[in-house]
């Protein structure tokens, strides 16, 4: 019957792991507005993303004027994109996607086919194109939205994942809680300590391992969603996808770090307590 009970917390708290990993991680790194800025501010060290934002924001300079040179353009839009101001810009301006998205607080901005967009017009407000566009006597509106989607599903849509951002802290925080809870009733409800650190090791790299099976997969699914968007717009949302993988691996990896720890450690307590035994 002890047995039975262990086994039973044991795959219920390898469960609530298996939830609360990647709730916590979706809720600080694309939920909150601030983790969403951050990861987009890493995105923007990338090559590939300056060289595509470079081209958008010349292919945008080129719609508010006429008789604008694009190659003098292009060059200044390459300069700006490689600087040290752009990424904290690029950010700035996803924050203003965040909030179209989960907070519907900025619908005078939405184009009129109502689609995700992020606004440029922070990013041609800096220094580096204010001498350039003043030459071709162009003037900056006080938001240039960018369609970042070319036929967008209803889940992008103005104040779509509202509910997510108000409920969102609630279950990553009670879902890390309760798997915690479990954890330690598990390890109290075990008749050996040093294998149930070891199993509960077990879960954590099985969460592990199963989270970067699940990442491959989700990955297809959204190559499909990225067949919305073309040109440049989907070469910025591949490093923003790129950047994101790459922080939920980590999170894996630490994740399988932590359960070989505890099997380790588990493994040594059983051997230290099989002596302690034996004297």
């Amino acid at each position: 019957m002890r047995f039975a009970t262990t086994l039973l917390m044991w795959l219920v708290t390898t469960l609530l792991l298996a939830v609360a990993l990647p709730a916590a991680w979706v809720q600080q790194h694309l939920v909150d507005e601030d983790g969403y800025a951050a990861l987009a501010q890493r995105a923007a060290a990338d090559p590939g993303l300056q060289s595509a934002m470079a081209s958008e924001l010349t292919s945008q300079v080129g719609r508010l004027g006429t008789g604008v040179n694009t190659g003098t353009v292009s060059l200044v839009a390459a300069a700006y994109t490689a600087s040290s101001t752009f990424p904290g810009q690029f950010a700035q301006a996803n924050r203003f996607a965040h909030r179209w998205l989960f907070t519907d607080r900025v619908r005078s901005s939405v184009d009129s086919q109502g689609r995700w967009v992020i606004d440029a017009a922070p990013m041609l407000s800096d220094a580096a194109f204010k001498e350039t566009l003043s030459d071709y006597n162009v003037t900056l509106p006080s938001s240039i939205p960018i369609p970042l989607t070319d036929n967008a599903p209803a889940a992008l849509r103005p104040g779509a994942l509202r509910p997510v951002a108000t409920f969102g802290p609630w279950v990553s925080v009670g879902a890390a809680v309760v798997a915690g809870m479990f954890a330690l009733l598990t390890l109290f409800v075990a008749r050996s300590r040093g294998k149930m650190l070891v199993g509960l090791g077990v879960s954590a790299l099985l969460v592990g391992a199963s989270g970067w099976a699940a990442i491959e997969f989700g990955r297809r699914r959204l190559d499909a969603v990225l067949n919305n968007s073309s040109g440049d717009i989907r070469r910025i949302a591949e490093v923003m996808i790129g950047t994101a993988q790459d922080s939920m691996h980590q999170w894996l990896n630490i994740t399988l770090i932590v359960g070989g720890g505890l099997v380790i450690i588990g493994v040594i307590v059983s051997l230290l307590v099989s002596l302690a035994k034996t004297n």
